[in-house]
């Protein structure tokens, strides 16, 4: 006698109408504990959802395409075990009442299931190493995955001690916060997890079929108003076809991609984000609705294409991949170039009485390990500034100005993996031994590639100080979404006409860029003047 058995989605984060991309088994197949059935997508991850009964498959519920969520019927399994332990459980449960009770250490066993924990708001950050397999025992804290964001790496430490019952996750995969881990058999979960029969045993009798997820439609009632770069519209049936998550289609809607004609290069030729951009890219290069392609693809630039040059020929060369902070830096201080309208003024504020003042706190400070650098008297100077000219505590959002009531400072950090800006919180609340604790402790961190994302976020204003190296003056690229950025170059002895001779002092050059769409010039020289007002004679801070 056999058993009919639902096997049905189990707890996937709280996700709904998740795609169906890969079904890995069909009617016939045996299949044991664990075995994958399905593998489902969301915009953020990609999880395969195992067996929790061994047995033959007889109905395959789902497709590929489908959509499903948490309890809907995936496969119906003929669980001979499951059938052959509960008939001697139900003879023997008169005369022997305790054989019916066997299966209760499995019962008591409890199944963790461990998410991403908050990252500091970043979504889809990829997971660069997984650090256990099913059957590795962890305890808390133990390293479970490794991610990596556009600024540092980051490893995600296990909430739950026990065993792995599931991994549903791998390199390469990208995550956000919420997004399952593993599965870890916690206490006694281990002993009584390959129990099967007393597994099957709890299974409820069979209830009426629950209708299988509906299918994604093959088609919608009427084309996509959208069409690739303005040409012929999507084709709602091959885009409904196309083997592609939901991120990928997101994307592809906006661009006006129909996915019908992208060929993937994923896993079982699933089509990537990258293969929607490539695909743009070929449409763009053979001229094909140029015009509609100019307008909605960054304002129709009319640009000479990249040269394309074969150095090898003209002496001996190395090829160095740029590290993954310097490819997304370099995409953002790009963006922020092109689209913001920079302005820069420079000057020199006088840091003479300034620096007689820091060798003081220095010694004073030096039994308790605490080091001022000027860096620290400048990110004081700055709040004083931003709290007299709002505006440059400011975010442009559309036609309207976010001004902030919090003043949080970043500055640029040299790692040898690239540039990153740490950001130090609350600074108009803060004095300057805490200041000087805190970009001590922020500037370790980034050299050892230890920051976390919520410590590089929400800056309202950066500092680029390049005083350890030299130079005149520069050019900062304003930091999106903030409207200002200072640079800093070394300070040097200058002579300064003080009205009868001149005399020695000790010149910082500044350089602060701003977005003229929030700034004037007059309003951002007064700002710098002020700034340097500040630095030569640091009364003015507590007026």
């Amino acid at each position: 006698m056999s058993q009919i058995v639902e096997i049905k989605v189990p707890d996937i984060g709280g996700h709904t109408d998740v795609d169906v991309i890969d079904v890995a088994v069909k009617a016939g197949d045996t299949v044991a504990v664990d075995d994958t059935l399905i593998t489902l997508e969301t915009d953020k991850a990609t999880m395969d959802v195992p067996a929790d009964t061994a047995g033959v498959v007889k109905e395959v519920k789902v497709s590929v395409g489908s959509k499903v969520s948490e309890g809907s019927v995936i496969v119906l399994v003929e669980s001979a075990a499951a059938a052959a332990t509960a008939a001697p459980a139900a003879e023997a449960a008169e005369p022997a009442p305790a054989t019916a009770a066997e299966p209760a250490p499995a019962s008591g066993s409890s199944s963790v299931q461990i998410a991403v924990p908050d990252i500091g708001g970043h979504d889809n950050v990829d997971v660069i190493a997984v650090e256990i397999k099913v059957g590795d025992t962890v305890a808390v804290d133990d390293t479970l995955i490794t991610l990596e964001t556009d600024k540092a790496t980051m490893d995600v430490p296990a909430t739950a001690a026990g065993t792995v019952t599931a991994v549903h996750i791998k390199v390469g995969d990208k995550v956000s916060e919420g997004s399952l881990m593993v599965d870890v058999a916690a206490s006694g979960a281990a002993a009584t997890a390959p129990a099967v029969p007393a597994a099957a045993s709890n299974t409820p009798a069979p209830a009426p079929a629950a209708p299988a997820a509906a299918p994604a439609p093959a088609a919608t009632s009427s084309a996509t108003p959208h069409a690739p770069f303005g040409a012929t519209p999507i084709n709602e049936q091959s885009f409904a076809k196309a083997h592609a998550g939901p991120s990928t289609r997101k994307l592809a809607r906006e661009l006006g991609v129909d996915l019908g004609q992208v060929s993937g290069s994923g896993r079982k030729g699933r089509i990537t984000g990258e293969d929607v951009k490539a695909f743009v890219k070929s449409v763009m290069q053979k001229g094909a609705s140029a015009g509609a392609a100019a307008a909605s693809l960054g304002g129709g630039l009319d640009l000479l294409p990249w040269p394309k040059v074969d150095f090898a020929k003209f002496g001996e060369i190395e090829i160095k991949e740029r590290t993954r902070i310097q490819k997304i830096s370099g995409q953002n201080l790009a963006r922020n170039w092109v689209m913001i309208p920079h302005v820069t003024h420079q000057l020199d504020a006088d840091m003479t009485d300034l620096e007689e003042f820091r060798k003081q706190l220095n010694k004073e400070w030096e039994r308790e390990g605490v080091k001022m650098s000027p860096l620290a008297f400048i990110i004081k100077a700055s709040v004083k500034a931003l709290q007299q000219f709002p505006e440059f505590n400011s975010s442009l959002d559309g036609d309207n100005l976010v001004l902030k009531k919090y003043f949080h400072i970043g500055f640029a950090a040299d790692t040898p993996n690239g540039l990153v800006v740490p950001v130090i919180k609350d600074v108009d609340k803060k004095g300057l031994k805490q200041i000087s604790i805190e970009l001590g402790e922020l500037s370790k961190k980034a050299r050892e590639g230890k920051l976390k994302p919520q410590e590089m976020q929400g800056a309202c204003f950066t500092i680029s100080s390049l005083g350890g190296i030299g130079g005149t003056g520069f050019t900062p690229i304003v930091n999106a979404p903030e409207v200002a950025i200072l640079g800093v170059c070394k300070s040097q002895i200058k002579p300064v006409w003080n009205g009868k001779e001149f005399a020695p002092r000790l010149m910082c050059p500044l350089s602060l860029s701003f977005d003229h769409r929030v700034i004037d010039g007059a309003a951002g020289m007064r700002f710098a003047v002020y700034l340097a007002d500040l630095l030569a004679d640091l009364r003015r801070m507590v007026v």
